[in-house]
């Protein structure tokens, strides 16, 4: 593939994916807004520490504020950013994007319209992404998913585009499992059900995804906040689809959709000392997705004139826990059900 490449937004994630697109002889560029970490890797390039090999790979690393410097523009361009940057990103990288490049949404949450409403739908890719990975140092990547567990889903949701599908899938192949969906719409749902029943129900009790997985009280929360999540996203018109390596079988053929998308995560692409981004953003006293993710839930019953108690709730404690008057922690146990009860 003979393409220019940026990858903006080189946190855990993004810079997992620059390092295997670099490590492929592909022309990457890698853009990211955190200065220090910008200067690690231009110094010493990204070093990916995963389970059984650590790369270090010599990258080609920017600041924000050198797009302007920039001469010649991009075929391709990944997004992998927090969803809600994802308008003022698409702003930033627009002028620097071919006519006929693509801008592709290598996040959570629902942004492909955010990015459309920019670039236009016939320069829009979707993409489902899921890759376990933490960064608390400038230019060192603890990547808990290797490539053989990180997993991709791409779509288009313009006909012009729908033919270089292939494309984005071959460009993600060298970092993962890749696949093209027919509805992207409906897998980046999927993808949100499982992100309402995993990403701030552990974090909030401050404890890695699995143990909240396994202990059976907090399950049951982190299943009533997927259920919810799958509630809307059927009144909505959204079809279930198959995401993270399960099959159509799989995900029709059960009544317990949300604890199988649990359990194929916990067993398949995390490890048990895996933490969310979530929690990593509370930790590093950041913003983080929960707006996106559980708010997105809350906001779209409320439109129907519903209600998500859970999702509610999980957002309310994250709130607290963003202003600093409430700390991660098992005690949210019982905040969180007095919460829901009182909603």
């Amino acid at each position: 593939m003979n393409k220019r490449i940026a990858v903006l937004g080189t946190g855990a994630n993004g810079a997992s994916i620059a390092a295997d697109l670099t490590k492929a002889d592909l022309d990457v560029v890698l853009i990211d807004q955190w200065p220090e970490h910008v200067e690690a890797m231009r110094n010493n390039g990204i070093r990916i520490e995963m389970p059984e090999e650590t790369l270090e790979v010599p990258v080609r690393a920017y600041h924000l504020c050198d797009i302007s410097t920039f001469d010649e523009k991009f075929d391709v361009v990944l997004l992998v950013i927090k969803a809600y940057d994802t308008s003022w990103a698409s702003h930033l990288i627009r002028p620097y994007l071919k006519d006929d490049g693509l801008l592709v949404g290598v996040q959570n949450g629902m942004t492909i319209d955010a990015i459309a409403e920019v670039v236009g739908s016939h320069r829009t890719m979707g993409c489902v992404i899921e890759i376990t990975s933490q960064l608390f140092n400038p230019g060192i990547v603890q990547r808990e998913s290797p490539p053989d567990r990180s997993w991709f889903a791409v779509g288009a949701i313009n006909d012009f585009t729908t033919a270089r599908e292939a494309e984005v899938k071959e460009l993600l192949s060298h970092v993962g499992t890749a696949v093209i969906t027919s509805d992207i719409r409906s897998a980046k749902w999927m993808k949100l059900i499982s992100n309402c029943t995993t990403l701030a129900t552990s974090a909030i009790f401050g404890i890695p995804m699995a143990e909240a997985a396994s202990n059976l009280d907090t399950r049951e929360l982190m299943l009533r906040s997927g259920s919810e999540a799958l509630t809307v996203g059927q009144n909505l018109g959204y079809r279930i689809e198959p995401i993270f390596g399960l099959s159509e079988d799989d995900v029709l053929n059960t009544n317990r959709l949300v604890e199988l998308m649990l359990d194929k995560v916990t067993s398949s692409f995390i490890t048990p000392e895996t933490i969310t981004t979530v929690l990593q953003d509370q930790m590093k006293n950041r913003k983080s997705e929960v707006e996106n993710i559980n708010g997105w839930v809350v906001e779209q019953q409320e439109k129907q004139g519903k209600t998500a108690p859970v999702n509610a709730a999980i957002v309310e404690i994250s709130a607290r826990i963003k202003r600093g008057t409430l700390e991660p922690g098992l005690a949210n146990l019982e905040l969180l059900k007095k919460l829901v009860e009182g909603s």
